[in-house]
Order: C-alpha cells, then sequence, then structure tokens
C-alpha cells in the first residue's frame, strides 16, 4: 500500500487531505508541524510515496521542512506538494526551489489536490 503524509497544524486539514488520500487508496500519517514530521519520517519504515506540506506552521515550517527532507539523498525522488494559504508567486518559486514539487492554493478543492497527484504521478 502507498504511504502518504500529510503535514499540517490544522486538524480540520489534515483530516479533509486524509480523507481524500485515503479514498485514493494511501495509507495516511500525519503530523502537526516539519519537526514532527522528520522524528516520524526517521521512526516509520518505509518512505512515504507522498507528501503534503503546509507553509505556515510552528516550530518548523513547511519550506524548512522540504529543506530539511530534500537534503536527504534518499528522499530527493518523493512526490512533495505545499498546500497553503501563501499565494504570491515569490512563495511559489521559493518553495519549488527548495523542493516541492507541485503547489496547491487553500481552500483548495478534492479536484485541484487530485489533479496535481496525478500530473507528478504521470512524471514519475
Amino acid at each position: 500500500m502507498n504511504k502518504a503524509m500529510v503535514i499540517d497544524d490544522s486538524r480540520p486539514v489534515r483530516m479533509i487531505l486524509t480523507r481524500m488520500l485515503t479514498e485514493l487508496g494511501y495509507e495516511v500519517s500525519q503530523a502537526g508541524n516539519g519537526r514532527e514530521a522528520l522524528d516520524l519520517v526517521e521512526q516509520t519504515e518505509g518512505t512515504p510515496s507522498l507528501i503534503l506540506v503546509d507553509w505556515n506552521m510552528p516550530e518548523m515550517n513547511g519550506l524548512e521542512f522540504i529543506r530539511h527532507f530534500r537534503a536527504q539523498q534518499r528522499f530527493s525522488r518523493v512526490p512533495l506538494i505545499m498546500v497553503t494559504t501563501e499565494t504570491e508567486i515569490g512563495h511559489v518559486q521559493l518553495a519549488l526551489e527548495a523542493g516541492a514539487n507541485e503547489y496547491v492554493m487553500k481552500p483548495f478543492t478534492k479536484e485541484a489536490v487530485l489533479e496535481k497527484i496525478q500530473m507528478m504521478s504521470q512524471q514519475g
């Protein structure tokens, strides 16, 4: 089974994204911030096949998470989607340069998230 991780400090957003991914057949783990997510990745067997991460979170934000995560060679090819309220083109550019594969702006639709996941699976 494909494993996905949802990283967001908003519990309702985590629940919505988890439901979507579960319907797609993913086994989903959740983290409330980037630090918690890095710890979870280290403790979990196997590598996630997809990560959705928010930008604005306490302790370690999404951009910092992406930079730390991508710095590890074994995670260089894990598809990563930034899901955030940050809508400025400069933020999109920063996220993509840091290693995000796609960018979804909140509020999002199920279709928008699914479209990004499908686009990435066709590229990979």
